[in-house]
């Protein structure tokens, strides 16, 4: 381990112990996998579902923190489900960090996912690093959550730019990116949804 880095393993180490896990997964091997890895990790509270129907139900009868969902599902395939969660008027959780994971890493694939609301994205076979790494970012550094006519879901950008100095695009920005209080858009909390 990195000289220093001892502290934030132990932090990110104690944050996964209280972590509910869904996988949503189709096939019983890769669902295995999955569940071994994560227990590896401190992950205790792990759940199952096999199709969209079970899921959804889970999700509706319990805390889901983080699901992993299979883009390739018998009913109905994994974008669907991620924009049933995020869209549909029974929605149980349409904030929960969804994590796609397929064996299908075409470009298409990737950007229907990230279209449909899923916070990140996985190729199989997936490491353990891999897995983690996505975790990790599900927890410590979730994304706000956009409105808009055609999208529910995480903020796709990536990157937060504190020196952006373009033009502000949403129509609640305030006017020159500072806020009513002074402050610096980009350097304070902001809103959980933005609607734009």
């Amino acid at each position: 381990m990195l000289k220093g880095t001892e502290g934030a393993y132990r932090r990110v180490m104690s944050s996964l112990e209280k972590v509910t896990i869904l996988v949503l997964e189709d096939n019983s091997h890769m669902a295995l996998i999955l569940r071994e890895i994560m227990r590896g990790f401190g992950l205790r509270d792990i759940r199952e579902a096999r199709d969209a129907a079970t899921a959804f139900e889970i999700i509706k009868d319990n805390h889901i923190d983080i699901a992993l969902v299979d883009q390739n599902l018998g009913d109905l395939d994994g974008t669907e489900f991620v924009q049933l969660i995020r869209n549909a008027d029974d929605s149980p959780n349409p904030y929960i960090q969804i994590i796609m994971v397929t064996a299908h890493g075409d470009r298409k694939t990737v950007m229907e996912s990230l279209r449909a609301g899923a916070n990140e994205f996985m190729v199989k076979p997936v490491t353990p690093m891999d897995l983690y790494k996505k975790l990790v970012a599900c927890i410590d550094k979730p994304r706000q959550f956009v409105r808009t006519s055609t999208y529910f879901g995480p903020d796709r950008r990536r990157r937060q730019d504190t020196t952006y100095r373009g033009p502000w695009r949403r129509k609640n920005d305030p006017p020159e990116g500072i806020s009513d209080s002074g402050e610096q858009i980009g350097q304070g909390t902001r809103p959980t949804v933005i609607e734009g």
